[in-house]
């Protein structure tokens, strides 16, 4: 369908809450999203495309047809998007990374030795499941410190099968297991050690320690120091593990803290893990920027939940989202828990949602690359002064001290990064005092006259200007771009009272802002500085040169030569003035070296 044919049809739709699949010329899902009103929703999909973020418009652009499910009332959409996002993932929504579900530890206390297996997912019988646990890994990981801490088999023997047929295995020679597989070990020992991973897993671990504690008080006091040193080693061993370590945030937390944050170029959606105050666990997952924050949180949130099948009491939001009532409804349907998600406003819950806001920051900080937030930078400098992505930065900076020695520079940024192979120096000629604007003038003009003649280092066209001063000197640049026949965007860098770029001034005086915007003000002020460093860099050049040779100028019989002979061996004037007369006639002639010598004698003197 072409798009007035896509408009047409969204337009007959019902006001009646629903869901949308839009499909590309395949039949592929690749948007699914949920409205209120069906015909509204939609509609706006076909309407003003040009309003639409760039996300949007290259989704619209695929969309070959769609399909709807009208439902009974928001919440029905609510489930039925919920399913359909978990069956197609289509391309276009943002989706949680790892949406696979997540392991559990099963324990049966009612086989007659029970033991700690790993599952995928939970099952309707008799056993006891733990978890669910971030991976596979930290799943396993868990069980092994449990085991190791409570000595319990992790070999493949079956009880009461195996016990006595062999001698114990390596593990317990190691000290990690305490031969349950030896009949010297009664099945009521290891359903009492068994038990004790239990309280563990349900985070009693401080109960644990303080049975183990009591039998080890009793066992000195019954002069079985043996026995007393090894519930010691147990005992030490459950207050190590800890809760940190072994209890699941998702069975035992009551308070989630949802963050989210972005960099230039990547965000990211952190839920932390809280149980009686105390930080369990962190999991987050990294995207690209959303078009919409709230909807991509809402979105995320509903796939981390639904497919962990555990929610804790409390959620706490960063900021309020969409159909928040719903998705609490939603929850209690389907994992038979009350959640309640709130929004704090003061007291120590804003901290707690502060802690993950930071947390998510740094996650996506950290995978950001420094040329993926120079690119995020480069495509909102655009953005905010309304042009195409700026690839080539040609910035502009005079630099002089009381009219002497006038120089300018030009530096360039390529995709946002320094090419010192295309700067440029230019001494400024025939202005007898200081004369910034006439200066920009002649610089400018120089530079683009050698574009037109196609010369070499002069040949490739700017995507801007930027211009060291204000609107005067932007003003400046582009009449003479004008006089020329040429047209780029040019701006000048209007500074702060800390010498750094606060914003853009338009050569008609109109101020843009840039400052609050972190990686734009970055960009600009490394390129007004690299500028400035530049022209700085040469006017010393040339005013050192200057002063080097014109003192020498004033002494009789020494010429070109000479002067480069005495810089060669001293170094500096200071160093010719500090020379002995014998010193200066190793390499002068006797008359010349007196001379010298005289003419800082008498400026000491002086």
């Amino acid at each position: 369908m072409g798009i007035e044919e896509l408009k047409e049809k969204a337009l007959s739709l019902p006001l009646a809450p629903g869901v949308y699949i839009m499909r590309d010329k395949n039949d592929k899902p690749i948007y699914v999203g949920k409205a209120k009103k069906l015909k509204n929703r939609v509609t706006q999909y076909f309407q003003d495309t040009a309003s639409h973020t760039p996300k949007t418009r290259l989704m619209v652009s695929h969309v070959d047809h769609f399909d709807v499910i009208v439902a009974a009332s928001e919440f029905e959409a609510l489930v039925l998007e919920c399913s359909l996002i978990k069956r197609y993932l289509p391309k276009y929504n943002i989706l949680l990374k790892d949406d696979k579900g997540y392991p559990y530890l099963r324990l049966d206390m009612e086989e007659p030795y029970p033991k700690i297996t790993m599952v995928n997912k939970l099952s309707k019988d008799r056993a006891s499941y733990f978890g669910p646990y971030g991976s596979r890994s930290v799943t396993r990981n868990a069980l092994q410190a449990l085991s190791n801490a409570l000595k319990l088999p992790t070999c493949g023997k079956q009880f009461p099968r195996d016990i006595g047929k062999e001698r114990p295995c390596l593990n317990y020679h190691m000290g990690q297991c305490e031969g349950w597989c030896q009949p010297s070990h009664t099945q009521q020992q290891y359903r009492d050690r068994v038990e004790e991973a239990k309280q563990l897993l349900s985070g009693n671990y401080r109960e644990v320690s303080e049975q183990i504690r009591q039998q080890m008080l009793a066992a000195s006091e019954g002069l079985d120091f043996e026995l007393a040193a090894s519930l010691r080693d147990r005992m030490n061993a459950v207050q190590t593990l800890g809760q940190r370590q072994l209890v699941t945030a998702g069975s035992l937390a009551d308070t989630d803290v949802i963050g989210y944050a972005q960099t230039e170029a990547k965000a990211c959606f952190t839920v932390l893990h809280f149980s009686g105050g105390n930080l369990l666990d962190k999991d987050f997952t990294v995207l690209p920027i959303p078009d919409d924050r709230e909807a991509a949180v809402s979105s995320l949130m509903k796939q981390y939940y639904l497919s962990r099948g555990v929610a804790p009491k409390v959620v706490l939001l960063p900021f309020p989202i969409e159909d928040s009532l719903l998705f609490s409804q939603l929850l209690e349907q389907q994992l038979g828990r009350k959640t309640s998600l709130k929004v704090p406003q003061r007291g120590d819950n804003v901290r707690l949602v502060e802690l993950a806001v930071k947390n998510a920051f740094e996650e996506a900080q950290r995978v950001t690359s420094k040329e993926e937030k120079t690119s995020a930078s480069l495509i909102r400098l655009g953005k905010i002064l309304s042009m195409e992505l700026p690839q080539r930065i040609e910035s502009f900076d005079i630099s002089n001290i009381s009219g002497t020695d006038i120089v300018a520079s030009m530096v360039v940024f390529q995709c946002g990064r320094p090419k010192k192979s295309d700067y440029k120096r230019f001494k400024v000629e025939g202005l007898s005092g200081q004369d910034d604007l006439a200066s920009m003038e002649q610089v400018v003009r120089r530079r683009f006259l050698h574009y037109q003649a196609g010369d070499p280092g002069f040949a490739e066209a700017p995507s801007m200007l930027l211009i060291d001063g204000g609107a005067n000197h932007a003003q400046a640049a582009r009449q003479v771009l004008t006089q020329l026949g040429m047209s780029f965007p040019v701006f000048g860098m209007v500074k702060d009272d800390r010498h750094r770029t606060r914003a853009l001034v338009t050569p008609d005086g109109q101020d843009i802002q840039i400052d609050h915007d972190p990686g734009v003000f970055s960009l600009v002020g490394n390129i007004q500085e690299e500028t400035h460093r530049f022209a700085v860099t040469y006017h010393r050049q040339l005013r050192n040169k200057r002063l080097r040779y014109s003192e020498l100028d004033q002494i009789e019989g020494i010429g070109p030569k000479r002067k480069q002979e005495l810089l060669k061996t001293f170094k500096s004037l200071q160093g010719i003035g500090s020379a002995t007369l014998p010193e200066l006639e190793r390499i002068l002639p006797r008359d010349a070296a007196m001379a010298v010598y005289q003419h800082f004698q008498k400026k000491k003197e002086g």
